[in-house]
């Protein structure tokens, strides 16, 4: 298959992620440039498949790219009215003063695949080609070391990684500069950043998982436009994270949980915390009667400025989530995204190369925003007591604090078994659905060819039903949202390690936390591959 002969599609301009962030620069392109070459290569079904994201939208970066957008907005489309900030144990909750950061006045509460869709519109409408179902499964670099493009991944291919009877081979996209657009923990954009050493230097990365679910509820109990975060139990203090409830109209609500994948206990398991949570005495009468509509996982790049990498190398840049621009302590990563790729857009449309693009995004109103909270997230790292006190100093200082504070390695966060007791958290029976992790993939209506090889390269099995058995209790089996790693008998009176990839989600926690560096790696497969999901 190395000497197929393929396709050679040539643009100015290529674009690898049709989230806020490739299809905001997509855009801005066209509005700048209108004669030059522009593609979106989107590796989910449909444009807004693959997106998921809380979602409250600080408006004026769109407002900018787009001012006519809220006259045909999203679907779900609901301005915040007002806040409220929570503490929980057990059996209840204690209402906490709103962190400024946290305030929404403004705001609206939103479908970001509702969104992306009209984005894209747009995009087609300026002459953007806009590429669903193309799976960028690696940078093309040419012979000087810079990125010439990607390759799309092959259509067709058997789980025995020879061509079937529909095999088709991806074409490749030639251009003169690549943007990786990919979100968090992109396959593509983490190799660019091995390649060229962006994250030399710098802080290591550090993320969250994040749950989320679309509720019907009976009528009457929703507030449309309240906005709910706690903090707090089913979480023990050594473990960030928390919750989320956005009162949508038409009796409807969204619900989510996020933890951060800093977490020392190896027996945690994030998405049984998420479900812990919506049974708590408090939460559960909201949804007792009610029926959940659609569901999903992905994680959330949450280091920061400190954290963020390079954001430029010969022939390419790093634009949103891929660069790190999310927002934590404000929760929101939409309006980043879109300014990262509006910036991105401009320098090239001025300056025709990739090069001086780092500084500028960090002399930007988004670059200022993650300076001046850079502080906020890594104070967790020494409990949540430590870290809101610290998150409090950093607010009242306005981020002007002479120091840095340094992230660290979710996967060397991880405890070993035998030196760790694991907290009780207080979990009971939880009666809301979903009741497993099975039947969440379900509502995230998630599907893979199950002919198509395996997209979750494990490098060492055996280290599998041996050492990480024995030091950690295989974590994979507990922080996967979707059941996809399962030890199973092996026949002989042993376990082995069982992929269920067709179960995958694409939330990439697995490249993330597994406690081994390189042992697990998410690739793409093929491309329309995937969840699907349905106003999320």
């Amino acid at each position: 298959m190395s000497e197929t002969q393929r396709d050679v599609m040539e643009y100015e301009v290529a674009i690898v992620g049709a989230g806020p962030a490739g299809l905001a620069a997509a855009i801005r392109l066209k509005q700048l440039k209108p004669d030059i070459g522009v593609c979106v290569l989107e590796k989910g079904a449909s444009v807004g498949a693959h997106s998921l994201s809380g979602a409250v939208l600080e408006p004026a970066p769109l407002d900018e790219l787009l001012p006519g957008w809220r006259d045909k907005p999203p679907a779900t489309f609901v301005p915040a009215t007002r806040d409220e900030f929570w503490w929980m144990t057990r059996r209840r909750r204690y209402r906490l003063p709103t962190p400024p950061q946290m305030a929404n006045h403004g705001n609206f509460i939103l479908s970001l695949g509702q969104l992306t869709p009209i984005l894209a519109q747009e995009a087609e409408r300026l002459g953007v080609d806009v590429f669903p179902g193309f799976a960028a499964a690696e940078a093309l670099i040419d012979d000087g070391g810079a990125v010439m493009g990607v390759q799309i991944g092959d259509m067709g291919v058997e789980k025995s990684g020879e061509p079937g009877p529909n095999y088709a081979p991806g074409p490749q996209i030639h251009a003169k500069l690549t943007m990786f657009a990919e979100g968090c923990r992109g396959s593509a954009s983490k190799q660019m950043i091995r390649r060229y050493g962006l994250d030399r230097g710098k802080s290591p990365q550090t993320y969250g998982l994040g749950f989320k679910e679309l509720w019907q509820l009976p009528p009457g109990r929703v507030e449309p436009g309240l906005i709910q975060h706690s903090l707090g139990w089913p979480l023990d203090n050594r473990t960030y994270g928390g919750s989320f409830l956005y009162h949508l109209d038409q009796d409807r609500v969204y619900v989510g949980f996020v933890v951060g994948l800093d977490y020392e206990d190896p027996r945690m398991k994030p998405f049984e915390a998420f479900q812990q949570f919506k049974n708590h005495p408090l939460v559960k009468p909201l949804f007792a009667g009610g029926e959940i509509l659609s569901a999903g996982a992905r994680t959330l790049i949450e280091g920061g400025y400190q954290s963020a990498p390079m954001l430029e190398m010969p022939g390419a840049v790093l634009i949103g989530d891929a660069g790190g621009t999310l927002n934590t302590p404000k929760i929101k990563g939409i309006h980043q995204a879109i300014r990262s790729g509006v910036t991105a857009a401009e320098h090239y449309a001025e300056t025709g190369t990739s090069a001086g693009f780092d500084r500028r995004w960090r002399e930007s109103a988004g670059g200022r925003e993650l300076r001046k909270v850079r502080n906020v997230r890594p104070g967790f790292r020494r409990g949540l007591w430590f870290g809101l006190a610290n998150a409090s100093f950093e607010t009242i200082t306005m981020g002007k604090s002479p120091w840095t504070l340094a992230n660290h390695a979710d996967h060397l966060a991880l405890r070993k078994l035998e030196d760790y007791a694991s907290p009780d958290r207080g979990w009971g029976e939880r009666e809301l659905p979903p009741r497993d992790r099975l039947a969440a993939i379900f509502f995230a209506a998630t599907a893979h060819e199950e002919n198509q090889p395996i997209h979750l390269h494990v490098a060492d099995t055996s280290i599998c039903s041996t050492r990480c058995a024995t030091e950690f209790g295989n974590p994979c089996t507990n922080f996967c949202p979707a059941n996809v790693y399962e030890m199973v008998d092996d026949g002989a009176g042993g376990r082995k390690l069982q992929i269920n990839s067709s179960n995958c989600v694409h939330c990439k926690a697995c490249d993330i936390k597994e406690p081994y560096t390189d042992q697990i790696t998410w690739t793409t497969p093929e491309g329309g591959s995937g969840p699907n999901y349905q106003g999320l």
